[in-house]
């Protein structure tokens, strides 16, 4: 729809990820217009602050996700309880029309026994109330399938709402006509069979799988959060000869930042003065932390181990290095595989197919089969929107690579983008630049060696060697206090220690 409006040169639309990225000449159209554009196919639209960085998208994408999937659950859980008790109040139905079948057993005893509880009233006035139930179910839960089917057809295109909207619209219009003239379809030699609970089944199914959907990209979410979470809220600056404590979103290149030990560096910069061993390990995955000194570079979201220093802001916002990781991660997210182009033009041929199998269905019924009534053969051509209904093709292979690219982000490892995620199926040799790539990221004791002569046990050594690093800051002094924790060592006190 907006790559065919007057003016648009490339258009790019996410539904996973809710966005929309377009190139469009300014001269014959406008932002405002495209986003018109937009909001009359039934998606709510409007225009990205230019101001944002890539941490307040990745905020509001994540309340955005949180209520969208809040919103799920809610309409599947309505529509689950309507379908149980759909399913339930048809019984009398199914034992009213088939009564022989019954009887031999097609249904489980139980079921036969929730016939006879409701026969309290006739199948006729249960028909109606299944009727009033899909009809809430299809009005409320089920609401948006019909809004966006129609918007599609008033633009001329069809996808999986109007499968939804069109199967399940058929069989309820075919029950209704089987609950308020039902002596019509006798006349015709067909039982008036109603699928109130199918209609109110499909719409509960579906719904579920867009609650699975949505908890899918929340969960996906919490990666790029611990990613966003590495900044550090607020950075202690010099303004007008003194340090205050400022957000980090007010940080502006050329500032002046402080940094204690132990503290996170909030932007990225060049030091000015001090010395310190910076733990970089959330960039090179290299356990030891790297010495810097004046002149040397430090990045935000790295940790300061030891000294104190001042450094210069260079890049800050967008334009810093923790920012293009999480911006790389959100565009690999947003990106289309090979194979997901090619589900996209399956889901665009599928929907004018089935409904073109539907209508084959009703015209061979109607011309092949001997003495079969119009009611038979509608019946028929609904079973066939009916069985398409549930299809999730253009869903399936979005929601695959981004959980993937969240997973991925999860143990580490960047995927640039999903074509790169569908190639790597193909890799037969990985080559690895450095052992940080693979290791845990911080070290650990494995053995005790002492030297030769030595009367001490491996576990007295420990001891002592553990007490004497208690105090110190840096990771191998930690694995070895870690690994004397783990074995219950007590340690010893130390005085006049010095890193």
């Amino acid at each position: 729809v907006v790559q065919a409006e007057p003016g648009v040169v490339d258009a790019s639309v996410h539904l996973m990820l809710k966005q929309a990225v377009i190139t469009y000449d300014s001269a014959v159209t406008s932002e405002a217009s495209l986003v018109e554009v937009i909001n009359r196919t039934g998606y709510e639209a409007k225009p990205a602050a230019p101001d944002r960085t890539s941490f307040d998208e990745q905020e509001a994408q994540e309340r955005s996700q949180e209520e969208e999937y809040l919103i799920a659950r809610r309409k599947a859980w309505l529509s689950g309880a309507a379908a149980v008790v759909a399913m339930v109040l048809s019984m009398p139905l199914m034992v009213a029309n088939e009564p022989d079948r019954h009887a031999t057993g097609f249904f489980m005893p139980w079921m036969m026994q929730t016939a006879s509880w409701l026969s309290f009233a006739t199948p006729a006035v249960w028909s109606y109330v299944l009727m009033v139930l899909a009809a809430v179910v299809m009005g409320s839960t089920g609401r948006h399938f019909y809004v966006r089917a129609w918007s599609a057809f008033r633009h001329r295109s069809a996808d999986m709402n109007t499968l939804v909207a069109v199967g399940t619209g058929a069989a309820f219009f075919y029950s209704a006509l089987a609950t308020v003239v039902p002596e019509f379809f006798r006349t015709h030699g067909v039982r008036p069979d109603v699928y109130y609970e199918a209609v109110v089944m499909i719409i509960a199914l579906i719904l579920t799988g867009h609650t699975l959907e949505a908890r899918a990209k929340r969960q996906t979410s919490a990666a790029l959060r611990r990613l966003v979470a590495l900044q550090p809220r607020t950075a202690r600056v010099m303004r007008e000869g003194g340090e205050v404590d400022v957000p980090v979103e007010a940080v502006r290149s050329g500032d002046i930042v402080l940094v204690r030990p132990g503290e996170r560096i909030a932007v990225d910069g060049d030091i000015l003065s001090g010395q310190s061993a910076v733990d970089e390990s959330m960039l090179t995955g290299e356990a030891m932390p790297v010495n810097k000194q004046a002149g040397d570079r430090v990045i935000g979201g790295t940790i300061n181990k030891s000294g104190a220093f001042r450094y210069q802001a260079t890049t800050v916002g967008a334009d810093s290095v923790l920012a293009h990781i999480v911006k790389l991660m959100r565009d690999a997210q947003g990106s289309r595989a090979p194979i997901q182009k090619l589900a996209d033009r399956v889901s665009g041929i599928f929907v004018p197919i089935v409904m073109g199998l539907s209508l084959a269905t009703f015209v061979v019924w109607m011309v092949a089969v001997d003495q079969v009534s119009v009611v038979q053969a509608f019946a028929a051509a609904v079973a066939v929107l009916i069985i398409a209904c549930p299809c999730a093709m253009g869903l399936a292979v979005p929601t695959a690579m981004m959980v993937a690219t969240g997973r991925g982000a999860e143990q580490g490892i960047l995927i640039k983008g999903a074509e790169a995620l569908q190639r790597a199926g193909g890799i037969t040799t990985v080559v690895l630049d450095k052992t940080g790539t693979i290791t845990e990221g911080k070290p650990a004791v494995t053995d005790v060696i002492r030297a030769n002569g030595s009367k001490r046990s491996d576990r007295e050594f420990l001891r002592l060697v553990a007490s004497l690093e208690a105090s110190s800051e840096h990771p191998v002094a930690e694995a070895i206090v870690r690994a004397a924790g783990e074995q219950m060592l007590p340690l010893a006190e130390v005085e006049s220690f010095q890193s």
